[in-house]
């Protein structure tokens, strides 16, 4: 399942005309270290895995639409880095790559 979600958020990236090829790079790579990230915290704590993988789709999708909506990008971003409370001593590594994540997607709304 969060496999499936975080391959929906690549192909996103991928068919997305709105954001530049070095942007989808890193989007990309970023998304791989995510995918691994939230693959070992779905062994213990998969309800919190679901809803980062969740939350990361639907930030996506607000950042890369054609007509964007500031607040929209605004609340999936907070709840996206929200996901990821608590995470910072057993899994600073995630935490770090959700906030990478929430701010190139912040910037593709400016």
């Amino acid at each position: 399942m969060i496999e499936k979600t975080i391959s929906e958020i690549e192909a996103k990236i991928h068919g997305s005309g709105s954001i530049s090829p070095e942007r989808k790079t890193e989007l990309l790579q970023l998304l791989g270290t995510l995918k691994s990230e939230v693959g070992a915290l779905s062994q213990t704590h998969g309800e919190q895995a679901s809803s980062i993988a969740h939350f990361a789709r639907t930030s996506t999708h607000e950042a890369t639409r054609q007509q964007q909506n500031p607040r929209s990008l605004e609340l999936s971003l907070k709840g996206l880095r929200s996901s990821v409370e608590g995470f910072e001593q057993s899994h600073p590594r995630l935490v770090q790559i959700v906030n990478s994540i929430s701010k190139t997607l912040a910037d593709l709304g400016i």
